[in-house]
């Protein structure tokens, strides 16, 4: 790369960091925009990285304004609006989106890419893990904080480079990955691709893009066309018998399962998985066979299985006692809240499920309120926090509201002023909190609440 200086637009981001931290390590200048602070925003200033939180031109370091040093980076959940985007257009900057860079940084690796509309980020984070553990190593660019790395950035000797490939913005589209997961292909993001044929067919396209003589590991059950005639095709469930499969399925008292793994030319007996939930046994078993494909050292990778402490903000336990569990997750579509809350419920039997969940844009909210409800409502009681509009603006009549008359379960709505004397009041035996906003910057507030008896 010709550019020695780095700008990232939106350098929050969980991708947009991750890519951040690629280039301080390779010595490169970094700074960047992003709207407010945060935990991942603090880490990156710690290595190095100038962060401005204004959108002024003004703002922009002096050194980074010279279009000829500066590549700018950005993340579609910039506003065409951005002062700061507009400065570097004008002024003919290079300007490039993370899936971009992130295409051309993986040419030449072995790459392994996880996509599908929920489920993505934990398996692509086992899919690295079990790499440095049973598979000889690797890099990867995560879309979450791995506990085992402790980052969303691995790097690591050999060849392979597990990538979480995201169908936002049609983003996976610059990948061509020689294995490929696909977990699910719901219908989301209806803001940018309108139905959810287009969504099917944009999963579709990024199948012919596997490289001839790859493979794709597609979950049982998702309907998209596979039209890539030169690659191998294998199929992955929790328990439903095919390709990559478990069987005698256990569940300990801590919530985290044991089974046999089965594959197309052994069986894996005895696996047990360090995370909780019947939904990441699932998660496991494409992660496997995604190392099946590569090649792994079977013994390594059930205690790779083992070990395994999973990923923030996924099945994240905050508190867990026997008198009360606190649990956070990222879930924001219908169908993962559904899988989670399940999961939850099967991991904890016979206690009343309380569930806090902050909706995520106000198009998606608008788009499946209906469906949301019915996964909520799968729970003992809900709290509903206002929409986090993220990248958008208010839509008339779209709001949290909206889910209450079809919640089946008891549901209120509570200003996030109020939420911790509305805990503090209802002592929760069993609590989750759900939501891809900012709802996880009150977890350790939630957990000292739940610590105080």
């Amino acid at each position: 790369m010709d550019f020695d200086k780095i700008y990232f637009l939106g350098i929050g981001g969980i991708g947009m960091s991750a890519l951040a931290r690629f280039f301080l390590h390779e010595g490169k200048k970094v700074a960047g925009y992003d709207r407010t602070p945060s935990d991942l925003t603090a880490a990156l200033s710690n290595e190095g990285a100038e962060i401005t939180y204004e959108d002024r031109v003004e703002t922009i370091p002096a050194c980074y304004r010279d279009a000829q040093t500066t590549l700018v980076v950005y993340t579609p959940a910039i506003p065409a609006d951005c002062a700061q985007k507009n400065f570097f257009l004008q002024q003919g900057f290079t300007l490039t989106k993370r899936s971009q860079m992130l295409g051309v940084m993986a040419r030449g690796k072995y790459l392994m890419a996880v996509s599908g509309t929920h489920g993505k980020t934990t398996t692509s984070t086992l899919a690295a893990w079990l790499n440095r553990e049973a598979g000889g190593g690797g890099s990867a660019f995560l879309g979450g904080i791995s506990k085992n790395f402790g980052s969303n950035l691995v790097l690591g000797s050999g060849n392979r480079l597990v990538v979480e490939a995201d169908e936002f913005d049609r983003s996976f589209l610059q990948l061509y990955p020689d294995v490929a997961v696909v977990t699910a292909a719901d219908a989301d993001h209806l803001d940018i691709y309108g139905t959810h044929a287009a969504v099917k067919e944009a999963f579709a396209q990024f199948i012919d893009q596997i490289r001839p003589g790859g493979a794709l590991i597609l979950k049982t059950g998702v309907e998209v066309a596979v039209r890539n005639t030169q690659i191998r095709v294998w199929r992955y469930s929790y328990d439903t018998p095919c390709d990559f499969y478990a069987r005698q399925i256990r569940v300990g008292e801590d919530g985290c399962y044991t089974f046999d793994l089965v594959c197309p030319d052994r069986v894996i007996a005895d696996c047990r998985l360090g995370v909780p939930g019947w939904v990441n046994v699932e998660n496991s078993v494409a992660a496997v066979a995604m190392l099946w494909v590569a090649g792994f050292d079977e013994a390594k990778l059930r205690e790779a299985l083992a070990s395994f402490k999973g990923v923030r903000r996924r099945f994240d336990f905050h508190v867990n006692t026997p008198q009360r569990i606190y649990m956070d997750d990222y879930a924001h579509h219908p169908n993962e809240l559904a899988a989670a809350i399940t999961s939850v419920k099967q991991m904890f039997p016979g206690r009343r499920l309380t569930v806090i969940f902050q909706p995520h844009l106000y198009t998606r909210t608008r788009d499946f309120y209906r469906e949301f409800a019915a996964s909520l409502s799968l729970a003992d009681e809900v709290m509903l926090l206002p929409i986090y509009p993220a990248r958008e603006e208010p839509i008339a009549g779209v709001n949290s509201e909206m889910l209450l008359p079809l919640i089946t379960v008891p549901a209120q709505l509570v200003q996030k002023e109020a939420l911790l004397e509305t805990l503090k009041k209802k002592q929760p035996s069993l609590l989750v909190t759900f939501g891809a906003g900012d709802i996880d910057r009150f977890c350790d507030r939630i957990a000292a609440l739940e610590c105080a008896d």
